[in-house]
């Protein structure tokens, strides 16, 4: 930390708050991270199809990003980078299946660890996606759970293990698959059938919804999933009902430690496949069951923001809303996303989607608001990567890390205090599923070259959707992204 820096933390550190100077307590921390929603899916990005008011009045009166950037296009690398704040594919850590051995090791301090150890008690509801046991002890779904969320920061946790897409379709609350009948024991297989139970791929006259490929495993609501299992019968979620379990959680969570301060990363299902939206919200939208689970994610926002104005400490808890990648509208079912999206557009004009290393794939929303400090709110149109959170709050609140505990990190907190903040990173880097990479540095963009094909290089002011690469016109460019690359041991493999 500079000297400013230093000031500003001991500042937040003493109760005074450097922002406004009032007297505040610690601050509670909510960061919300939606499941595949786009940067135009949101009203104050531009979506006009879909309404989303409670999320759109935290824009109002916070900061809103306009180059904000997840670590990477899908969900395993991008959440642990967001935890960690180390690149994710460092461990090469990708698309995990609800089985796979606990990604987040004893060398990463996680967010969560860090806000504990700083008087804050800390939860997670909702998505997990980073593993569960270890390389040596597989998971046991059907005893208590070892190596999770329990085991790297979280206190509380209330979460289901992959995407909602996969299998096992269970909650878990902290150690233990919730509402498990023992004579019913769950097994799970991503490598063949388990079990009696019916499959999309033998038993389609059973499905409410068709899948496009790779989702015809074991049928659970109707609904045929990626993998197999068994049992557990009583403890299956209702898809239908998932939203609105996972948002009563994390009303509950505030108003039990609303006198106390605390980390909540609440990580709601929407958008993610399958899509299946409440009576509340189907049919409600312009762009289809595709707009109907944002406007179900929107309300799930809002009801939260509620419970804290309730509590009386709204004022006082900072909330950032964000998402894990871009979509895609139809990847693993037919449910007629894309047959009703209208003029929906919700990469927000940009090349890419999910899996992409283009703007489309990882330019996402990203709202702050913290009404007791953020008094004139402002667009913020500096990069920012949210794999920097956990430095980004550290120098924010005055928590201390070691060097080695920042990991790839940096602090971005000037740009959530001034509109006119310097770049606090020379590059802005994302990845892939595959752990190739991409670099953004002003008006620039750089795909490392990487299996079957070369590198990549584009002006954006003049190319916003990446049409012209300028890789060979240009390969002065291309030579500082290389030299970067060589100098910050950016390889990836």
């Amino acid at each position: 930390m500079n000297k400013r820096t230093k000031m500003l933390a001991g500042m937040m550190l003493a109760g005074v708050t450097a922002f406004a100077g009032e007297r505040v307590e610690k601050p509670n921390v909510i960061v919300i991270l939606a499941d595949d929603i786009g940067y135009g899916d949101i009203g104050c990005y531009g979506a006009e199809r879909i309404s989303t008011p409670n999320i759109d009045a935290l824009a109002g009166q916070g900061v809103r990003f306009t180059n904000a950037y997840a670590p990477a296009s899908t969900s395993s690398p991008s959440r642990y980078a967001m935890l960690t704040g180390r690149y994710a594919w460092r461990k090469n850590v990708g698309i995990l299946p609800a089985d796979a051995p606990l990604t987040i090791g004893d060398d990463d301090l996680t967010i969560a660890e860090l806000f504990r150890r700083n008087g804050y008690s800390t939860a997670l509801v909702g998505k997990w996606h980073l593993g569960l046991g270890s390389a040596e002890r597989r998971v046991d779904f059907n005893g208590k759970i070892a190596g999770g969320p329990n085991d790297i920061g979280f206190e509380y946790a209330y979460f289901f293990p992959a995407t909602n897409d996969r299998v096992p379709c269970v909650y878990i609350e902290n150690d233990r698959v919730a509402g498990l009948d023992k004579s019913d024991p769950i097994e799970v297989s991503y490598k063949h059938k388990v079990g009696s139970d019916p499959t999309g791929k033998e038993n389609p006259e059973m499905l409410t919804l068709k899948p496009v490929w790779g989702h015809d495993g074991t049928i659970v609501n109707g609904i045929s999933r990626i993998g197999w299992m068994s049992g557990g019968t009583g403890a299956r979620w209702n898809d239908e009902r998932m939203a609105g379990e996972l948002l009563e959680r994390a009303v509950e969570y505030v108003a039990e430690h609303k006198d106390e301060p605390f980390f909540m990363y609440y990580a709601p299902n929407n958008a993610h496949e399958p899509r299946v939206a409440s009576e509340r919200f189907r049919g409600k939208s312009a762009a289809g069951i595709y707009g109907d689970v944002i406007e179900e994610f929107d309300y799930c926002v809002g009801e939260l923001v509620s419970s804290l104005k309730s509590a009386g400490i709204y004022e006082n808890t900072i909330i950032i809303v964000t998402s894990d990648n871009a979509p895609m509208i139809k990847e693993g079912y037919d449910d007629g996303a894309f047959e009703n999206i209208g003029t929906h557009d919700p990469y927000g004009d940009m090349r890419g989607e999910k899996y992409s290393l283009y703007e489309g794939g990882s330019r996402v929303p990203f709202i702050y608001s913290w009404p007791s400090a953020v008094k004139a709110p402002f667009e913020q149109s500096r990069r920012f990567g949210f794999m920097d959170l956990k430095s980004t709050l550290a120098s924010m609140l005055g928590l201390e890390m070691t060097e080695a505990e920042t990991g790839d990190g940096a602090d971005g907190s000037m740009l959530f205090r001034r509109p006119d903040a310097e770049d606090y990173r020379e590059y802005i880097l994302t990845q892939n599923n595959g752990g190739d990479i991409a670099l953004r540095r002003g008006d620039w963009k750089y795909i490392a070259a990487r299996r079957g094909a070369g590198a990549e290089l584009y002006n954006l002011a003049k190319d916003p959707h990446e049409l012209h690469d300028l890789s060979l016109a240009c390969p002065e460019v291309s030579r500082e992204f290389r030299e970067w690359i060589r100098r910050d041991s950016l390889g990836v493999k």
